[in-house]
């Protein structure tokens, strides 16, 4: 039953945070559409909403890494992977209506300056995605430093690629993302040392 609640508060503060942002959410607004108590808000966030959005970031960011891992697990290209994810992410918005399809950077971009709480689980929710797109792009034969780098441009392009496409209703600048990051990563892949032949 406890669970059931908490993953309930869970879930209703983490689409009004997509709808309304972090400042344009009340305790109130969670209660009602949870539904539950003010009380039973504060049982398991202590914190209020500051916890609770410590809580929607940490949560959203394993989702998030989970659903990248899925797709890129879908073609041995790292190239076309990302382009696939790019046109997936695409996708989800033009079937959600261009509502924030992730929470954790209008979070961050609200209140990053005056909540270190909030600050430090974005940080870390970034630096997991950032992890996560290395890992895959070194499994894949890319040097370590080079694709530390093209993963940290993953993870700008994408949250950059969601503002813009929901700014302008249109998933075109993902798409011109994709078009970008392609060939960065299949010149990453060209310039490989090659494996010496054994004698």
């Amino acid at each position: 039953m406890g669970i059931d609640t908490r993953q309930r508060i869970l879930t209703a503060t983490n689409e009004l945070f997509r709808h309304h942002g972090y400042n344009g959410t009340s305790l109130s607004q969670v209660s009602k559409a949870a539904p539950a108590t003010i009380g039973s808000i504060y049982h398991f966030f202590p914190g209020g909403k500051e916890a609770l959005a410590v809580a929607v970031i940490d949560s959203t960011a394993t989702v998030y890494r989970q659903l990248f891992e899925s797709i890129v697990a879908e073609t041995n290209d790292p190239a076309s992977a990302f382009s696939l994810f790019f046109d997936q992410a695409g996708q989800m918005l033009v079937e959600t209506d261009f509502i924030d399809p992730c929470p954790i950077g209008t979070i961050a971009r609200e209140v990053a300056s005056t909540s270190d709480p909030i600050r430090r689980a974005a940080e870390a929710a970034f630096d997991s995605w950032v992890e996560a797109a290395t890992d895959y792009l070194v499994r894949n034969g890319i040097r370590q430093g080079e694709a530390r780098d093209l993963a940290t441009l993953f993870v700008i392009t994408t949250e950059g690629g969601f503002v813009l496409c929901r700014t302008k209703r249109s998933i075109e600048p993902l798409h011109a993302v994709a078009r970008t990051t392609s060939p960065l990563i299949s010149s990453a892949l060209a310039s490989r040392s090659p494996t010496p032949s054994k004698a």
